[in-house]
């Protein structure tokens, strides 16, 4: 599933394309793919809006509409899911859902093979009010997101750290590839008790996450299967884990052998050496 480093490469890729740019007709051809509101009216509500600004929200890609009323069209990717910008006459792939005819000609599509990906229309409070986009915590790169506050949110925790970092209401963004990568940067086991991370193991955490995710936007992210960017291009950032995926493998840091467990149903990486 796309985290922030891949849907932070893809509002940067659409901001100046689309910013400005006025929605002349809405085809929505997969009515599943719409949580809110009904798909009749999500089709009818898009058109004639303006694009006013695209930003992102945890793993949400924010499209805020004119009107002035807050009303913003999101995109959740799911697994699978691709949100481009091309020219009309570009050729249509297959397990297209959604094409947004724009008022320079161009077209946003979205598609997404395994349908687990979703698209919202309406206000924050009316999407969170119905259900339809949770109640995420801090962004782990505002500057108000601090150490103190991450050491804060774990204590007294009994579950284990990778648990609780993949929660999106502890913090936002963050998922499987990641919260590997930093506990490693970190030296800390994922399946150690959230309670047990002291405020200096915080500390460095918290650095570690930031550092990780800045690394992998700065690469256009990770494309470990199947994510493409708005471009239709892969991420550089997979050739960069350090890891992620490298069960079995050495530790880049010692040389041992990477360790693989199973954590809130994902494969987890890490070092048993490194990572006391």
């Amino acid at each position: 599933m796309p985290e922030l480093p891949e849907v932070e490469t893809i509002a940067a890729q659409l901001r100046p394309r689309l910013v400005g740019r006025a929605i002349v007709a809405c085809h929505l051809r997969a009515p599943v793919m719409v949580r809110h509101p009904r798909p009749e009216d999500f089709a009818r509500r898009l058109a004639g809006h303006r694009i006013e600004a695209v930003g992102r929200r945890g793993k949400y890609l924010l499209h805020r509409l004119s009107g002035g009323d807050g009303e913003l069209l999101v995109v959740h990717l799911g697994m699978t899911g691709g949100w481009t910008c091309v020219a009309a006459e570009a050729p249509e792939p297959t397990h297209l859902h959604l094409v947004l005819e724009l008022d320079d000609g161009c077209q946003l599509r979205y598609r997404d093979p395994r349908r687990f990906g979703r698209l919202l229309l309406g206000t924050e409070a009316e999407l969170v009010a119905a259900g339809a986009l949770p109640r995420l915590g801090p962004e782990p790169l505002d500057p108000s997101f601090t150490p103190a506050e991450l050491h804060r949110s774990l204590r007294g925790r009994r579950a284990p750290l990778k648990t609780l970092l993949l929660d999106q209401r502890l913090v936002a963004g963050l998922g499987n590839i990641y919260v590997d990568e930093a506990c490693f940067r970190a030296r800390l086991r994922p399946d150690r008790p959230g309670g047990r991370v002291s405020r200096a193991a915080a500390t460095r955490l918290h650095a570690a996450i930031r550092e990780v995710l800045r690394e992998a936007i700065a690469n256009g992210g990770s494309s470990v299967d199947d994510y493409r960017d708005a471009r239709g291009e892969p991420g550089r950032h997979q050739e960069r884990l350090l890891v992620y995926g490298r069960g079995g493998h050495p530790c880049a840091r010692c040389g041992r052998r990477l360790a693989a467990i199973r954590l809130a149903g994902r494969s987890t990486v890490f070092c048993p050496t490194c990572q006391r």
